[in-house]
């Protein structure tokens, strides 16, 4: 009898042993980063001058992932200032504790650190990440976080011969400290002095063998201009933006707008030699161009003749163009079921926000505004104050759903959505300059682009069918366009721009996504190194 019950509670530890280890195993893989930001100096202009590094590389090290992935970043401040870092795209499943921006997080100060960790939960594609605080992505701090699809779901295309990230930025020679003195005075900010891929003004070289097909992630992860991608004598077939696959069309050239990100296909065709790979901004005067090379193995000429010619202010080639990118319907993306499953365009709008950005005058000085407001950040993030019910940090009546008129003033903006509501949100960009507006912890189907004043009659154009759901949106000169998204990621979410001098001054805002639900299911717990600071006291 001794010996059967030995027996049997061996069986049982052995099982709980195998139990034990199918979950371990069975979790998701993790993915561990140490990271030291620090000043340095390099020459992307030829002439020497600081940037921000992190590890010591300049643009930052990437993120090479896979759905599901958990990530786990301890970052170190060596700067002189408070610093975060945000992920562009990331949608930060219930965790906008991770978010990485003000409005979530407490900065991380000088000489002390932070652990960000957040899983990839269900994504795919091409992003970014870049410092969120103060001016310091004008000098670097950015970088590719690049999420591959998982071996047991299948692409819509063959998988390719190789694969490379391109990071297109906008540069100053001023620094960011110098960018910000500028924008404190109540100036704008100039055009920017060049154009760099991968931290490069020039000599960059991608080698590839003729007949074989190339992935090629573009990012504009520039501050203020949008940007044109082609290359010389080349088609790019597009198959993905921002997590979404995409209809196959192929183009000779593509906008890249401020924060997009998206990737093509590039077959080597063409006879073996060098060719040029060209970015050069738009909507602007002048015209600022940056080369690379695409150089076919075994090359022995460089490249040469003239640049493939893009365009330059031509807005409504760009609008035809952001039309004619469509999502594809049958393919699966990070889940094996088609994308097209979700019907977005039979789903009833509960609310409809209208949200025009301006510039003007507050006490004198230049500030740029949401419905009249210009965001200000409080000491105590929003996320914080919101969770411990601390009071005096913001309200729900600063910021109005539609544009009125009336003078500017400043605020802390965040408006109030019930969870799993579907929202459409209208941009009006009533200004001669191009916007680039973000959305953190979702995506949304861009369903209309149209020049001069939205009204409800526009939503007669709306694409209802094959939008691509995204998470960051262009908004022509003297346009509109509006997106739909289902809010059915609990948090408090950043809504900005990302031309970044006009986010600093004040052209952000913050949606809370809430129901008093307090679940783990929704919404995850603050982690236990979560940093305090403004009213918010680590409790007792």
């Amino acid at each position: 009898m001794k010996q059967t019950n030995l027996l049997l509670c061996k069986l049982f530890i052995g099982a709980l042993f195998l139990l034990g280890s199918v979950l371990v195993n069975g979790e998701d893989p993790y993915m561990f980063y140490t990271w030291t930001v620090t000043y340095g100096t390099r020459s992307p202009l030829g002439v020497p001058q600081q940037v921000i590094l992190i590890n010591g590389q300049f643009p930052g090290p990437p993120i090479e992932a896979v759905t599901n992935n958990n990530v786990v970043v301890n970052l170190i401040n060596k700067l002189d200032e408070p610093f975060l870092i945000t992920w562009n795209g990331v949608k930060q499943r219930r965790t906008s504790w991770q978010d990485g921006v003000l409005g979530t997080n407490c900065p991380i100060q000088p000489n002390s650190n932070w652990t960000y960790q957040f899983q990839l939960k269900d994504q795919i594609g091409t992003y970014t990440y870049f410092a969120s605080t103060s001016m310091h992505r004008a000098s670097g701090a950015f970088g590719a976080l690049n999420v591959n699809q998982r071996a047991v779901i299948t692409t819509p295309y063959a998988t390719p011969d190789g694969d490379f990230t391109l990071l297109v930025s906008d540069w100053f020679k001023m620094s960011h400290k110098d960018l910000r003195k500028r924008l404190d005075a109540g100036y704008a900010l100039p055009l920017p002095d060049a154009l760099l891929i991968n931290g490069a003004s020039k000599g960059l070289v991608f080698t590839g063998q003729q007949g074989k097909t190339y992935k090629f992630r573009i990012s504009n992860v520039g501050i203020a201009t949008s940007i044109n991608f082609r290359i010389q004598n080349h088609t790019m077939s597009l198959i993905e933006v921002e997590g979404a696959h995409t209809l196959q069309e192929s183009y000779e050239s593509l906008d890249v707008h401020v924060g997009q990100s998206l990737t093509v296909l590039v077959t080597l065709k063409a006879s073996v030699r060098d060719y040029f790979i060209v970015a050069s901004t738009r909507f602007t005067k002048p015209v600022l161009t940056t080369t690379a090379s695409l150089r076919y193995l075994g090359s022995q000429n460089a490249a040469y003749g003239p640049l493939p010619i893009g365009p330059t202010y031509h807005i409504h080639w760009s609008m035809k163009q952001a039309r004619t990118i469509r999502m594809n319907l049958t393919a699966n993306a990070a889940r094996p079921n088609p994308q097209g499953s979700f019907h977005y365009g039979t789903i009833p709008i509960n609310r409809t926000l209208v949200l025009a950005n301006a510039a003007t005058m507050i006490n004198g000085k230049l500030r740029y505004t949401v419905n009249r407001i210009s965001y200000i950040n409080p000491t105590t993030p929003l996320k914080l104050a919101d969770w411990y019910n601390i009071s005096g940090v913001f309200d729900f009546k600063t910021i109005l759903s539609t544009p009125t008129i009336g003078p500017a003033h400043f605020g802390t903006s965040v408006i109030d959505v019930e969870l799993h509501e579907f929202v459409e949100i209208v941009f009006q960009n009533d200004e001669r300059s191009i916007q680039s507006w973000h959305m953190d912890g979702t995506s949304a189907y861009p369903v209309g682009y149209g020049s001069g004043t939205w009204n409800a009659t526009m939503r007669r154009r709306y694409n209802l069918v094959d939008a691509v759901p995204r998470h960051t949106f262009q908004v022509y000169p003297l346009s509109w366009t509006s997106i739909l998204v289902s809010l059915d990621n609990k948090g408090m979410w950043n809504l900005r721009s990302q031309i970044w001098s006009r986010r600093y001054l004040g052209q952000e805002l913050y949606v809370r996504v809430w129901n008093d639900e307090k679940s783990l299911y929704t919404e995850a717990e603050p982690p236990l190194n979560v940093l305090y600071c403004g009213k918010a006291k680590r409790p007792l």
